[in-house]
C-alpha cells in the first residue's frame, strides 16, 4: 500500500450503503498511508464509455422507486464538462432535460440500466432520430481508475476529511425518519 501514490473512487450517486462503504474504505487507506483521493463520479465514468460520435452524452443509472440518477455532459476536447447537477429524477423527465440541454443535437446515451428508459413516451421521440442506448459494463472500476488518474495529473485532488459522498438524495433511513417525525410518530 505504500507504493500506491493515490487513491480514486467512486463518490456517487448510488446507494447510500455502497457509496458509504467505499469512501469510507478510501478514507482510511488515505489517513493512514497520507495519501491524496481523487473522488469520481459514477456517471462521469459511464460518460467517459460513450461512442464519440456526438457531442452531447446523457448518462443514467437505476436509481429505484422509479427513477434515474442522470447527467449530462458535453465533449470538451478529449474530457466531457457536466451541464448542471446529477440529478435523481423520473426516467421520461430526465430525457426531456438532456433532450433541452442538448438544444436539438444528437445525444450519446450510456448506461447499464437502458430498461429504466427505453419504454417512457419521451424516449420514443429520440429513437425516432436513430438513437439508442449504449449499454455499459456494471463494473465502474476500470474507468474511475483512468478518470482519478486523469485528474491526480492536473492536481484535483483531496483528503480524507473533505472527501464527501454524492448521493443526490437522502437515504431511505433520513426521509423515512424525517417523515415521521414531521407526523409526530
Amino acid at each position: 500500500m505504500e507504493d500506491i501514490d493515490a487513491y480514486a473512487a467512486a463518490s456517487g450517486p448510488g446507494s447510500f450503503t455502497g457509496v458509504r462503504v467505499g469512501l469510507t474504505t478510501v478514507k482510511a487507506w488515505a489517513e493512514v498511508y497520507g495519501k491524496p483521493i481523487v473522488a469520481v463520479s459514477r456517471l462521469e465514468a459511464m460518460a467517459a464509455e460513450a461512442s464519440r460520435e456526438k457531442s452531447w452524452v446523457a448518462a443514467f443509472a437505476n436509481a429505484r422507486r422509479g427513477q434515474v440518477f442522470g447527467a449530462v455532459y458535453q465533449r470538451q476536447g478529449t474530457g466531457l464538462a457536466r451541464l448542471g447537477d446529477e440529478m435523481v429524477i423520473a426516467p421520461g423527465k430526465f430525457v426531456e432535460a438532456a433532450a433541452e440541454f442538448a438544444n436539438g443535437e444528437g445525444i450519446s446515451w450510456v448506461s447499464a440500466d437502458a430498461e429504466c428508459v427505453v419504454s417512457e413516451a419521451a424516449w420514443k421521440a429520440r429513437e425516432v432520430r436513430g438513437e439508442t442506448v449504449q449499454r455499459v459494463s456494471s463494473v465502474r472500476a476500470p474507468m474511475i481508475g483512468r478518470l482519478g488518474l486523469a485528474a491526480l495529473a492536473e492536481g484535483r485532488i483531496t483528503d480524507a476529511l473533505s472527501l464527501d459522498a454524492n448521493y443526490v438524495r437522502r437515504s431511505d433511513a433520513e426521509i423515512f425518519w424525517k417523515g415521521n417525525a414531521a407526523r409526530g410518530r
